[in-house]
């Protein structure tokens, strides 16, 4: 998720009118540098580690070997943009605004306009394996100043939320599925197996899938910063199936699960996947359902005839019942939506970024503070940028940076700051 605090609009933002901004229909002319920083954090490169070992747990092969590759291999072959010429790209675009899927005005302030936004570019564009733009470890975690905004951040934030991911399974294994005297429940703490079935397969994998296409979506221009990101899935006034409603969501979000649906992945993946930016309740099973009719649009695939959407009696698309959903009620016909636990899991573990907005708008203006003591500027925007707060950012994260700050005060992040300027990295 992205969401802007205000504390971001210091002098640092204004980094994003710089003469170096790029133009988004051209690979980021940063992304070098940002490869350069992650390669070297200790925190970027553990943070991928972790996530190939949680990763290489996933039992079912095919979900396994596809997310794996997903983000190890840097060569991957983008499914959804294979053989998309700038004509099928017009097609795709007019669909998705004849369907109320996007709204054109959200583009102008992104240089390309709405086809920079929903095909940021590629490597080897309209060809028959396009690849991606950033490397996993060299991609942020959101727009510049949000959270994880800094070289390898993508990771740093996936694997918190995977971890999260397993632990609220765990949870809800050992508060709803543990059995004590006869055979009722009770409650057990965190539980790896229980009386209820939950899919640790999706569990382990809908965090990784999730956030993948910010490899594409946030590139780095050459000061430092970042491409704007699209927001789209909605027209943003009627999107709740003809009544008021707003399902436009980051770009990022849809594109990813018009990767996994181009990859042929299964419709409980997928749904759970589509649920990190909202839960399917609560009234709010239509931005689900229009962030995949609008990926389906994108993966050019049919969602009712790969299940990944079905058709209720009123005519509207509904989440499909999957699992034992539709056996003897019809929930739908009640009120009710066919949900999942999986999905709801997924949601909650992408909640990080409730604690990570504030630290870096925090950080932030923490490190303009210090700059100075080590030689930065940061009306020097790509001086500072590049070779001072995304560096720091990447190496020692928002996230400990706060913390350190909250009990020590300024000296004690200075310190932090010393470590890498004794170790040459500033």
């Amino acid at each position: 998720m992205i969401r802007q605090g205000a504390m971001i609009f210091c002098a640092v933002m204004l980094t994003a009118v710089s003469a170096d901004a790029a133009d988004q229909t051209q690979v980021g002319a940063g992304n070098t540098r940002a490869q350069q920083i992650g390669a070297g954090s200790p925190l970027v490169r553990s943070a991928i580690d972790l996530l190939k070992e949680n990763a290489e747990q996933i039992e079912d092969a095919q979900l396994r070997s596809q997310t794996l590759d997903s983000f190890l291999n840097p060569n991957t072959c983008i499914r959804h943009r294979a053989n998309v010429n700038d004509a099928v790209k017009t097609q795709i675009i007019n669909a998705l605004i004849a369907q109320n899927l996007v709204n054109p005005a959200d583009a102008a302030s992104i240089t390309g306009g709405l086809k920079a936004g929903i095909f940021p570019p590629v490597v080897h564009d309209g060809s028959s394996c396009p690849n991606l733009p950033l490397t996993f470890g060299a991609t942020p975690g959101s727009n510049f100043g949000g959270h994880h905004s800094y070289p390898g951040g993508l990771a740093v934030h996936e694997s918190f939320n995977d971890q999260s991911s397993i632990n609220f399974a765990d949870i809800y294994r050992g508060e709803y599925g543990s059995l004590g005297e006869h055979r009722l429940p009770v409650t057990r703490g965190a539980q790896r197996h229980g009386d209820v079935r939950i899919n640790q397969d999706v569990v382990l994998a809908a965090p990784i899938w999730h956030d993948w296409a910010k490899m594409m979506v946030f590139q780095w221009n050459g000061d430092g910063t970042e491409f704007a990101e699209l927001n789209f899935g909605g027209a943003g006034t009627t999107d709740n199936y003809g009544a008021a409603g707003d399902s436009r969501t980051g770009g990022h979000h849809i594109i990813s699960i018009a990767e996994t649906m181009a990859r042929g992945l299964p419709p409980l993946f997928v749904i759970t996947q589509a649920s990190a930016h909202s839960a399917p309740t609560l009234g709010n099973e239509f931005k689900v359902v229009n962030w995949l009719r609008a990926a389906a649009i994108i993966a050019q695939i049919d969602p009712v005839a790969k299940g990944y959407l079905v058709v209720d009696g009123s005519g509207h698309l509904r989440l499909p019942p999957l699992a034992a959903l539709g056996a003897g009620v019809n929930l739908p016909a009640a009120g009710q939506g066919n949900v999942l636990v999986e999905y709801q899991i997924h949601n909650l573990s992408d909640a990080d970024f409730v604690n990570s907005i504030p630290a870096v708008t925090q950080v932030q203006v923490i490190l303009q503070q210090i700059a100075p003591q080590f030689g930065y500027d940061a009306s020097d925007v790509s001086r500072y940028n590049n070779f001072f707060r995304n560096v720091v950012l990447s190496y020692l994260s928002p996230e400990r940076l706060m913390m350190v700050y909250d009990k020590g005060g300024l000296e004690e992040v200075v310190e932090e700051v010393q470590k890498l300027r004794r170790l040459h990295v500033i």
